[in-house]
Order: structure tokens, then C-alpha cells, then sequence
């Protein structure tokens, strides 16, 4: 295998790791030809180190033997890895402020935070350092920053692409995922990584009126503007509904039970063995997931099925639902940390949704009427991954998201 070179640009946005700062050319010519992308640094790249947002896990693992099999599939079709960003430490947020490594700059919003924890991927994505950015999502990860920062990202169903040679946070809700600037290159990067799927005729689509009551009022209409045009494609009406017989509340509830409890069976070991430095809020969050209580999880596992199976059913095989990506626009990257705990409340009551069900979210990037980015999803049915991302660009073009008609140049080209 070539030795990767040092990294042709400069890092304006903040965004890699001070260990991930190579260039590896393709290692075949295939689909996404010219493109380059950059990795979260949770993925594993032969012969480098993976340091999941964390300087103890670096020291305490070795460098990768192999690539994990999304690097390789995107290397062998044809593009260029830029190295590994910044994220959150071991995923465990959707802020995207790194204690040990700093905070990425969001292009879109420079006084604002980029969200998290595929932070760096985001903010190398939005500054045009790369075309797309591998990102992970468990409970927001890559929906919470597409929509912080007018990115094209998603949440992929659970289990489609494999999560081999990936530093996991929660296996049970862990999902591979990327985001990109321009719909053309979002869509692009999607067969390569998700392969084939049965064709699909939508039915039509439903409003979540519950999340929609987590957002900020200007997410309103831009609801409404992709409503519309979901009604005019299906000729069918777009009904208001609400997600749950039950409140969101109990959601982010089960979803925090459940995922803190996996979290630490799969960390708590390293954890306590080589007690490493946490920023005090994820600390904060390993100290709850090592005392989740075995009778309060396993009531929450069963409220768990109940809740997937309920929102399912509501989508069937041939429905859509459209929802906010996230309770507001970025937090001033100065927010007070109450308010920062009560935005993070509000959005995981919104994204808990896809997660518990294990289901596919596409954001669609707007500009609000403050002029700030906000995000817009579809969540379709388990596996269809590949029809919802070209129903988003599609409506994404019509109704004028960025990026969805952009034919602009790439990320600079590189040798190979």
C-alpha cells in the first residue's frame, strides 16, 4: 500500500485530528472518480491510528491493521481519503466541542457551534475541504450537524452498512453515514455504500406534528414548503399526525436508558481500567450509563419494541414522514450550558424517533428566515435508504434547499 502525503490544503475549518492529517490516493478508478473525502476519526484506515475524539484511547490502541469496509469500498471506488476529523469523544454528544481537540468552525454560522459528534466532518464538509465526510449517527450525530451547518446528511437504517473497523459508542443504535455540500455528490456517494434495493413507489407522506412541536417556530415553514410539495408529487394530502400514542419525552427517555446501558457494556471495561480523561459532560454521561439500574433497562427494553414496532406501523412499507432535524438552529459556540442541556433535551426528543426504530432519516438543508441553517428530514421505512435520499434531492431541488441544484466544482482535484 503507497504511504499516504501530508495534506494538500489547509485546515481552515479545525476540522482533522492532529494524527489525521494525510492524503491516501484511490486504490481502484470507479463511480466517485475526482472526489475526495474525509473520515470521522471512529474509522479505522490501515496503518494509522483511530483516536475516537479521545488522547487516552489513542495511546491505548494500536494503528489499524485494515481499512474498515467503508473506507475500502469508497477507496476501491475511486476516491481520495483526506485524512480523519475531529469528533466527539467516543460519540458521546451532539454539541461538537472537543475538549483535547477544540471545536471545528462552522462555515455557515462562525459564531456557532457545528454540533456533533461527527463535528469535524461537518465543518471540513461545509468549508469545501472535501466533497463528503464519512460520519456515524447513534442519537444525532450526523443529522444534528447536517442540520447546524446546511449540510446534506442522514441516519442510514440501522445494520445496512456494516459497522466493522468502527470504535462503536452503542452497537444497538450505532449507523454509518455521511454528509456532503451538494446533493449530486450526496447522492453519489449512496449506491457505493448502501448497494441495491427493491424499487419503491411512495404513497404519500405525514407531518409529525410532535416533533414539530420540540423546534423553534422557524423550522414552521419550511416544513410547510416540503409538505407541499409532497402533496403536489403524491396527490395525496399530507396530514398532520402525531408520531405517538405516547409523549416524546418517554422517547429520549427509553432512548438515553437503553443506549447508556449498551454504551457501557461496551466501554465500561476500558473505561475503568484506564481511566481516561473525559470532558465533564460526556464524564458526566459515562458516570449515569455505569449506574443504569437492571430493572429500570430492562422496563425500557420492552417499552423499546413497543415503541419501534408503533412507529413502523405508522410509516408501513410505502410512507414518509417529514419532521425537523433538530429542536433549533446551532448554539452560540459561548451558549450558556443550561441552555445547551435544554436544546440537547428538546432535539433528542426528535431524533430518538429514527433511532429507537431503527429507521432511515434524510436532512435537507435550508436557510431559515434568521438566516441560519436548518434542517428538514424524511423518515421512510426500514431499508429504504436509497429511495428516500433521491425523493430528498428531489424535493430538496424543487423546493430550493443548498446545494441541490449546485454544479459547482469539487473539493481540489488530487493526483493519482
Amino acid at each position: 500500500m503507497p504511504s499516504p502525503t501530508p495534506l494538500p490544503f489547509e485546515d481552515t475549518a479545525g476540522a482533522w485530528v492532529p494524527h489525521g492529517r494525510f492524503l491516501m490516493a484511490p486504490s481502484a478508478s470507479g463511480p466517485l472518480d475526482g472526489l475526495r473525502f474525509a473520515a470521522k476519526d471512529l474509522f479505522d484506515v490501515a496503518g494509522q491510528p483511530t483516536g475516537a475524539g479521545n488522547p487516552d484511547w489513542l495511546l491505548s490502541h494500536p494503528p489499524a491493521q485494515a481499512h474498515s469496509p467503508v473506507v475500502a469500498a469508497l477507496l476501491q471506488a475511486g476516491a481520495a481519503l483526506a485524512g480523519k476529523t475531529i469528533t466527539d469523544e467516543l460519540a458521546y454528544s451532539i454539541h461538537g466541542d472537543n475538549v483535547h481537540y477544540g471545536a471545528p468552525r462552522n462555515t455557515r454560522a462562525p459564531d456557532r457551534v457545528t454540533g456533533g459528534s461527527s463535528s469535524g466532518s461537518a465543518a471540513a464538509a461545509a468549508a469545501g475541504l472535501c466533497d463528503f465526510a464519512l460520519g456515524t449517527d447513534t442519537g444525532g450525530s450526523t443529522r444534528v450537524p447536517a442540520s447546524y451547518c446546511g449540510l446534506w446528511g442522514l441516519r442510514t437504517t440501522h445494520g445496512r452498512i456494516p459497522a466493522e473497523g468502527l470504535v462503536p459508542l452503542s452497537p444497538m443504535f450505532d449507523t454509518v453515514t455521511w454528509l456532503a455540500a451538494r446533493a449530486d455528490v450526496f447522492a453519489r456517494v449512496a449506491p457505493v455504500l448502501l448497494g441495491e434495493e427493491p424499487a419503491r413507489a411512495w404513497r404519500g407522506a405525514v407531518v409529525l406534528q410532535d416533533a414539530c412541536e420540540q423546534a423553534d417556530a422557524v423550522f414552521a415553514p419550511l416544513i410547510e414548503r416540503v409538505a407541499a410539495l409532497a402533496q403536489e408529487a403524491s396527490g395525496a394530502p399530507v396530514p398532520a399526525v402525531r408520531a405517538s400514542s405516547t409523549d416524546l419525552e418517554t422517547w429520549r427517555q427509553t432512548y438515553i436508558t437503553v443506549s447508556a446501558q449498551d454504551a457501557w457494556r461496551t466501554h465500561g471495561a476500558w473505561i475503568t481500567s484506564a481511566s481516561p480523561r473525559f470532558a465533564p459532560a460526556i464524564e458526566g454521561r459515562w458516570r449515569a450509563a455505569a449506574s443504569v439500574d437492571p430493572h429500570a433497562a430492562s422496563q425500557a427494553a420492552s417499552v423499546h419494541e413497543a415503541l419501534r414496532a408503533e412507529l413502523r406501523g405508522l410509516l408501513g412499507d410505502d410512507r414518509y414522514a417529514i419532521l425537523p432535524s433538530a429542536s433549533s438552529a446551532a448554539m452560540p459556540r459561548d451558549a450558556d450550558p443550561a441552555v445547551v442541556d435544554q436544546v440537547r433535551t428538546q432535539t433528542f426528543r426528535i431524533t430518538s424517533l429514527a433511532g429507537l426504530a431503527g429507521l432511515p432519516q434524510v436532512s435537507i438543508p435550508f436557510i431559515g428566515s434568521d438566516g441560519l441553517p436548518y434542517g428538514v428530514s424524511l423518515l421512510g421505512p426500514a431499508g429504504s435508504d436509497l429511495a428516500l435520499i433521491r425523493l430528498a434531492c428531489e424535493l430538496g431541488r424543487r423546493a430550493g434547499a443548498l446545494g441541490a441544484s449546485d454544479a459547482g466544482t469539487t473539493a481540489q482535484p488530487v493526483a493519482q
